[in-house]
């Protein structure tokens, strides 16, 4: 790890600050300066040497950014810094959006979600082994190739793919674009909202990063509108290991069903196969006015997964994918 100069910010203007400060526009971003919240992924790319910061400036020294609110409307508000324990828990959050509780309890292990938070979750980097060996200088590190294309390509891309072939390791983005979440962003230039399906990027669009987030730049709240699919959501993930472990395939799932239960509304948004969150519009215009029953549900997971473009050794995720859409669907008919 290379030696760091430690900030606390009293307030979010001050972070910003201090980040703004030690940012060299022309540097390399992997030498910025870094904003810090439970510190789950950027201590590890730190001892990594991915990330070089010359300052991190710690955000748990403002007060009030970890708070959740769930407005009478049910529109919800959750602060950067609370931690992913504090949002599986909430009993609201559980009531109004069970599919982000669910999400939130996915993570890793109880030890990770107490320190973990949203903003970290949202914004942590990829978790290619090529990408995480600091030996390796692939795209994503200013290097002229990905290695996972020829390579080991068990864990990476079938949507979205090219130069690189990450996926994207947030459990909470996926469900939080299904829910049209948005996040405030605040910068020199004062804040901004932006909705969480424009805040990440493909690695074609922006290759160095995966998402708009500048250097100078910090998350401080996620917004989640009211919505008539909030309360009929689910995430359903599959991954190798039990815990500590991130999704091979994930979908996230809600729907507004009328009377006669066919689908009003619904959103469909896959997981773990591509750089970004991947929604599927065309899956979800096929399943409105129609029953999620056995024919229609595999229909729509069929849907769901085409054009899909695997690597040598991942095509194993087009069935896996489909069976989770299959499943997230029907329980959410139950």
């Amino acid at each position: 790890m290379k030696a760091f100069e430690w900030a606390n910010a009293s307030d979010v203007d001050e972070a910003v600050k201090l980040l703004s400060d030690a940012t060299d526009p022309k540097g390399d971003p992997d030498d910025a300066p870094r904003p810090m919240g439970g510190g789950q992924d950027l201590l590890t790319t730190m001892k990594n040497y991915i990330s070089r910061p010359p300052r991190v400036v710690n955000l748990k020294t403002i007060a009030g950014m970890n708070g959740i609110t769930v407005a009478d409307d049910g529109s919800a508000t959750i602060g950067a810094l609370a931690t992913l324990s504090e949002v599986e828990e909430h009993p609201a959050i559980k009531a109004k959006f069970p599919g982000l509780a669910e999400a939130a309890h996915s993570v890793a292990t109880p030890q990770i979600r107490h320190r973990g938070t949203v903003g970290g979750n949202l914004c942590q980097r990829p978790r290619c082994w090529y990408y995480r060996l600091e030996s390796v200088k692939c795209f994503k590190k200013g290097g002229d190739n990905c290695y996972a294309s020829d390579g080991e390509n068990k864990y990476h891309a079938i949507f979205g793919g090219g130069p690189s072939y990450i996926v994207h390791p947030s459990d909470l983005a996926t469900i939080l674009v299904a829910l049209n979440a948005s996040v405030s962003i605040a910068g020199p230039k004062g804040s901004r909202d932006i909705a969480l399906n424009r805040f990440f990027a493909l690695p074609r669009d922006i290759i160095r990063r995966e998402n708009v987030l500048r250097d100078d730049e910090i998350v401080t709240a996620v917004h989640i509108p009211a919505s008539t699919i909030g309360a009929r959501s689910t995430y359903l993930k599959f991954k190798e290991r039990q815990s500590l472990d991130f999704a091979m395939a994930a979908v996230a799932a809600g729907v507004d069903l009328n009377a006669d239960k066919t689908v009003k509304s619904v959103r469909l948004v896959l997981g773990g196969v591509a750089p970004i969150p991947w929604h599927v519009p065309a899956a979800e215009k096929y399943l409105v006015g129609k029953t999620l029953d056995d024919k229609t549900v595999a229909q729509a997971a069929q849907i769901a997964l085409d054009g899909a473009e695997p690597l040598e050794k991942n095509g194993y995720k087009i069935p896996l994918t489909q069976t989770l859409v299959r499943r997230a669907l029907l329980k959410l008919n139950a």
